[in-house]
């Protein structure tokens, strides 16, 4: 963890760069649209069914209306780690190649380049992943739910697992002949970056944060070696 604490004060070092700025606005433009247009695809859809089908009987439509934005924004919350990461992919290459340029020159000299179609790739296979684990510990969350803290434990460990996994491939897409981080590194790169996403605001940062965190991490590994 300490390593991983290590590369985050790096991280928050990078965030001022143009470049990674750049990335930061182009993604958060297209999570929020991507929110948008789903939301609102669901809630007229929605709508337009209760109404057509009457499926609630006697219960006002204005009603259903404001349940449905408010599961909306319940499944926004639950889905924006998923969505940011697999949005974040797609223009990940330039956090990455921005910091090791900087940072790491030699490292970036032996980068080979990362293809828009291996980053959509890496994106959708993120968030993927995250529905299909999260669906299979379903049944494990739901007696959860009656806890003080199991489930939002439960999501945590989850989300964290997960957010190693996707990050540090993120960063070997330039690298693939390089070894994958230890267990512990990766679990110390998901854990920062779930907890970030926790914190209002700074989950807006989150991805970017841990897109530069995954690839210090890579390359001080290597300066730590004898």
């Amino acid at each position: 963890m300490a390593r991983a604490i290590h590369a985050l004060m790096l991280a928050l070092q990078d965030l001022p760069r143009r470049p990674v700025l750049v990335v930061l606005a182009q993604s958060l433009a297209l999570t929020l649209l991507i929110f948008a247009a789903a939301g609102a695809a669901i809630f007229f859809g929605a709508r337009w069914a209760l109404y057509r089908w009457q499926w609630l009987g006697e219960v006002e439509i204005d009603m259903a209306g404001i349940l449905l934005i408010l599961g909306l924004l319940g499944a926004s919350w639950l889905l924006f780690r998923g969505v940011a990461i697999a949005v974040i992919g797609l223009f990940g290459d330039a956090i990455v190649a921005d910091v090791e340029g900087r940072r790491y020159p030699e490292a970036a000299a032996r980068a080979v380049p990362v293809s828009f179609a291996k980053s959509l790739r890496l994106g959708l296979v993120s968030i993927t992943r995250l529905i299909v684990v999260n669906l299979i510990a379903l049944p494990v969350y739901i007696p959860l739910l009656f806890t003080a803290i199991g489930a939002p434990l439960l999501a945590f460990a989850i989300n964290a697992a997960l957010l190693g996994r996707d990050l540090e491939a993120m960063a070997l897409a330039r690298h693939p002949d390089r070894p994958r981080l230890a267990r512990g590194a990766r679990w110390g790169l998901g854990a920062l970056s779930a907890a970030a996403f926790l914190v209002p605001v700074v989950n807006l940062l989150a991805p970017v944060l841990g897109a530069a965190m995954a690839v210090h991490l890579i390359h001080l590994r290597n300066r730590d070696a004898p």
